[in-house]
């Protein structure tokens, strides 16, 4: 079967020795054919990113997936300044910035809180997807077709069998992707891509 999609995992996690839930989710991404698993905090310890070198590797990518935790409501402080310098004006966005025109992007995220206490009048007042909110627009900015998420809920609390689960679940929507010409207005009805590889058959409970 040949592949219709390569795809960017960009990773971001300051604490990755310590989670096992993340651990878990990346431990055979190296088995999948056109995937590139990029660790920001491997690559730039010292937050020095080069920006030639990501943008290039956004240009060889047609999928971008921005994977990591959710901290304090937000992502992790590298993450932020990646998407601060990378995505350029004039190349991201504004006149003549259409370098990302038409790819395909979408947050992986954990969190440490149940999915029920992520809506509104829920403990954290808000779902995931409000929390989000902002990285769905910076896609509309970069003329880019924003996925819904895939999310892993109540970290604290997962089994081994909970955490094989979630690396299955994610390894065969990342192979769905690679070898699917995904629909984006197809997938708006779901509120995670948990829902929509669940649907497909596969990585079902």
């Amino acid at each position: 079967m040949e592949a219709v999609n390569k795809i960017l995992i960009l990773f971001t996690h300051p604490r990755f020795e310590k989670s096992k839930v993340n651990k878990a989710l990346l431990k055979d991404i190296g088995k999948l054919s056109h995937v590139t698993l990029h660790d920001l905090y491997e690559t730039y310890p010292d937050f020095n990113i080069d920006v030639e070198r990501e943008k290039t590797l956004l240009s060889e990518h047609s999928v971008i997936i921005w994977h990591h935790p959710i901290y304090m409501y937000g992502v992790p402080p590298l993450m932020k300044q990646w998407m601060d310098i990378v995505l350029e004006h004039g190349w991201a966005y504004g006149k003549g910035g259409d370098k990302l025109k038409g790819k395909l992007v979408f947050n992986a995220v954990t969190v440490g809180g149940q999915k029920e206490s992520y809506r509104n009048g829920g403990h954290n007042g808000y779902s995931i997807r409000t929390f989000l909110a902002p990285y769905e627009q910076t896609a509309r900015l970069c003329s880019m077709e924003y996925l819904p998420p895939f999310v892993v809920h109540g970290t604290y609390l997962l089994t081994d069998g909970d955490l094989e689960f979630y690396r299955e679940q994610y390894l065969q929507l990342l192979d769905r992707i690679i070898f699917t010409d995904i629909k984006h207005q197809e997938l708006k009805k779901y509120e995670y891509l948990n829902e929509w590889i669940a649907d497909k058959g596969v990585g079902n409970r």
